[in-house]
């Protein structure tokens, strides 16, 4: 995987590029890669909480791009994104892209159970009536969440940022691990391009938030292992995986995710496991407890969102960055 490319300094009369209050440090970081100022508007709540958003600069004709990570609280930064885009729609923008470095509802893409919602396809319906004309995504919990829109989606993914951090490190006998069977081709991907060895985690998932780890498929005796997943919520299935791998042999585990969802118990269950580092992408912020966690490492995906935005602006291909 080559390093991403940097980009070169837009037209700031022609693009632009605004954030909500999700992940605002995330979006200014992807204006300096740009060499662009950070849209102007200004958001506040009325005394009932409900939002209410103006923008402050004339983007009529203009290219438009709005960053927000639809984390929690989630509900509220889904409505800011929603109100962002109306906003831009109603002032006349060329083109509006939702750049959703977190996809909220993404867990919930299918029907699993009888009488539940398929909110995956629920939140992509909001988005393009709320104005999106287009859609970029990074690592949505499932590739099929893309056919639930029918405007163009441009599906990312941290692995480029996250393969070039690690070939910097020499980790001798390298053991690749998927979490589940469904993370399966996610963690081959990775393998393939360090030139390790997989293994498989088998789990029985009782109910939401709980497994079980059942088994250890592949030879993890003396190996440093890798475990590769898309997001991590409160880090029960992780931190039981990496028992699950020491207990077969495992000479120490490190975790890599796109998405640190962090919630409840999960900081104290990383930094109490035998796990030596947890390495996330800067598509959610950090808490305070997180930030604070010696285990927890976060790279930042920035050059990555700035090089697709650049490619989509100037009508280019970014083929490159789904590799």
């Amino acid at each position: 995987m080559a390093t991403i490319k940097p980009v070169r300094t837009m037209n700031p009369d022609r693009i632009k590029v605004f954030t909500g209050s999700a992940n605002q440090p995330l979006t200014e970081a992807v204006c300096r890669e740009l060499g662009i100022p950070l849209g102007e508007l200004k958001l506040r709540k009325f005394s009932d909480g409900e939002i209410n958003c103006q923008i402050l600069e004339n983007v009529r004709g203009a290219d438009c791009f709005v960053v927000q990570p639809t984390c929690s609280p989630v509900e509220f930064h889904l409505m800011e994104v929603l109100c962002l885009m109306d906003a831009l729609k109603r002032s006349s923008a060329q083109r509006i892209t939702a750049v959703l470095p977190y996809y909220g509802y993404g867990r919930q893409d299918r029907k699993d159970k009888p009488r539940v919602p398929i909110s995956a396809k629920l939140v992509a319906s909001l988005l393009e009536t709320a104005g999106a004309d287009r859609i970029m995504a990074l690592d949505l919990h499932a590739a099929q969440i893309q056919g639930f829109f029918d405007v163009p989606v441009d599906h990312l993914f941290f692995r480029p940022v996250m393969i070039d951090f690690l070939k910097q490190r020499i980790v001798p006998d390298l053991m690749v691990v998927s979490p589940d069977a469904g993370g399966v081709e996610r963690a081959r991907s990775v393998a393939k391009r360090l030139n390790a060895r997989l293994a498989i985690i088998d789990k029985r998932r009782e109910e939401a938030n709980v497994a079980e780890v059942m088994n250890v498929i592949g030879n993890v005796v003396g190996k440093n292992c890798l475990i590769v997943d898309d997001l991590i919520d409160t880090a029960g299935t992780l931190v039981k995986g990496a028992d699950a791998l020491m207990k077969h042999g495992a000479a120490s585990v490190t975790a890599c995710a796109t998405h640190a969802v962090l919630s409840g118990p999960a900081v104290q269950r990383i930094q109490e496991s035998c796990i030596t580092e947890v390495i996330v992408s800067d598509s959610i912020p950090l808490t305070a407890e997180a930030a604070a966690c010696g285990k927890i490492r976060q790279l930042s995906v920035a050059g990555l969102l700035a090089r697709a935005i650049q490619s989509i602006h100037e009508e280019t291909s970014v083929s490159m960055l789904f590799e």
